[in-house]
């Protein structure tokens, strides 16, 4: 037995598990899993508190699929589940267990908004032992019956804060309601306020609680820095901070802004990617992964986000954290933060302020427990060149046509004009007017009847051609 295997298997881990993290290079456990690793593997139920960034996954991780090893599996009846608040998170938390489930020959998945609904069906009903899921998704698959958790042993909630602040503990007490009250539950939170302390005394018995002091957390040198700037240097200052060789992630406040800044950065030969809200799963994931490859194989070194990634995405040496606008509350500050300096790396967090937002700062500074000075700089300042440090190559960007080939569509055939002007008038001879759309939009490129406009009045369902409606209108006048 390998000596570094020895300090996770002393804590009860199988040795197959151990043999899964260490060969990721995971082979010392950190405080929290060192904490709750003993009392989770037993079965107890446990309140883990601690920080981004404190190993809370891989605690739960290990006792999930220990204790489900083994077990019969089901076709809809899941016997593990994982609640996250976010698909980002759901999508990292079932990385982190998967290859830790194919040691132990158990199956996940995930079960989230956002994506279409069939594969998730599809895997359900197939069987699978663990559930990563949101609850909207979730309650939505449960009410049609395609997922039944009364079978369920463990139940995981991961960053139930986070839950509460979204609105989704109304949601998280039916899901959880509907699981045995003999399984095991794990919930994780770094705080117990809005009603995460009812969940707490509802769903957990006897639970062994554990909290992971700031000092313990495996945390590298996290500098914290405070530029102000004139509303007019601003941008340029912002250009300059995302030009640097390493990893970096630039925070917004609106989905918007983070759209407008990712597509300014990358015409000035900066490329980065945007990551929000409005984007769907798999315009997500893939500006995820382009952000977490390397330059030489098409990455991107920028990611200019909203506070949705600012729980649960991890990737690997961000060396710098752009609070481009500061945000509202405190929690937002530490959480975007630790997006760096994670298990040990050292990082740096940048908030940039306005003049007029001194007072502001230096009172989420405050609650945040960060000091930090309050430094006037302009983009060219020499404190700004000293911490970029060396700049990544200029990238020309492509040229419109390259990035949206989609919008060049072959012309529609040209109408005969009687054709045309029956088709712009309608059958009862009206304008179409704001309702209608060009009927050469809907022309397809395999010379199919084109659809017809919306007349005022008409009643249609889509796909009706032309001579549909020329009869409807027709067999109006007849009646009238």
């Amino acid at each position: 037995m390998k000596a570094s295997m020895s300090s996770f298997l002393s804590l009860g881990v199988p040795e197959n598990l151990a043999a899964v993290l260490e060969a990721d290079g995971k082979t010392q456990p950190f405080p929290i899993q060192r904490d709750t690793l003993p009392d989770s593997l037993a079965g107890r139920d446990v309140l883990g508190r601690g920080r981004t960034g404190s190993g809370k996954t891989i605690a739960f991780a290990l006792p999930l699929v220990a204790r489900l090893a083994g077990g019969r599996r089901r076709p809809s009846h899941p016997r593990g589940l994982v609640l996250a608040p976010t698909r980002e998170l759901a999508t990292q938390i079932a990385a982190t267990v998967k290859p830790l489930a194919d040691a132990a020959g158990l199956r996940v998945t995930t079960v989230f908004g956002g994506v279409g609904q069939r594969p998730q069906e599809q895997a359900l009903r197939a069987g699978v032992d663990i559930v990563v899921a949101c609850p909207g998704r979730l309650e939505d698959l449960m009410k049609q019956g395609i997922v039944n958790l009364g079978d369920v042993e463990i139940t995981v909630l991961d960053e139930a804060d986070h839950m509460a602040d979204l609105g989704f503990l109304p949601g998280v007490t039916r899901i959880m309601s509907a699981t045995p009250q003999r399984g095991q539950r794990l919930l994780f939170s770094a705080t117990l306020d809005r009603g995460v302390d009812v969940l707490v005394k509802r769903f957990l018995r006897d639970e062994v609680r554990h909290e992971v002091e700031e000092s313990s957390v495996p945390q590298g040198v996290m500098t914290h820095r405070v530029f102000v700037v004139e509303t007019e240097e601003k941008a340029a200052l912002v250009r300059n901070l995302a030009s640097g060789l390493g990893r970096r992630i630039l925070f917004t406040r609106t989905k918007h802004q983070a759209k407008k800044l990712a597509k300014q950065l990358t015409a000035a030969g900066i490329p980065a990617v945007d990551l929000h809200g409005n984007l769907g799963q798999n315009a997500r994931e893939r500006n995820l992964a382009a952000f977490g490859a390397s330059a030489e194989q098409g990455g991107v070194r920028v990611l200019v986000a909203t506070d949705v990634a600012a729980r649960g995405v991890h990737v690997d040496d961000v060396e710098l954290v752009v609070h481009v606008d500061p945000p509202v509350e405190h929690k937002a500050y530490l959480h975007r933060s630790g997006r760096t300096a994670r298990a040990g790396a050292e990082g740096l967090v940048v908030t940039v302020a306005l003049d007029a937002q001194r007072h502001e700062v230096k009172d989420l500074l405050r609650k945040a427990r960060v000091t930090a000075p309050l430094e006037p700089v302009t983009a060219a300042h020499a404190a700004v060149a000293e911490l970029v440090g060396e700049r990544a190559p200029h990238v020309k960007p492509a040229p419109p046509a390259q990035q949206r080939p989609q919008q060049q569509r072959p012309a529609a055939k040209k109408k005969p004009k009687a054709d045309a002007a029956a088709a712009a008038s309608g059958p009862s001879g009206r304008s179409r007017g704001r309702r209608g759309g060009s009927s050469s939009k809907s022309a397809t490129a395999h010379g199919s009847t084109p659809t017809a406009p919306r007349a005022a009045g008409q009643r249609f369902t889509t796909g009706s051609t032309v001579d549909d409606i020329r009869r409807a209108g027709t067999r109006r006048r007849a009646r009238g």
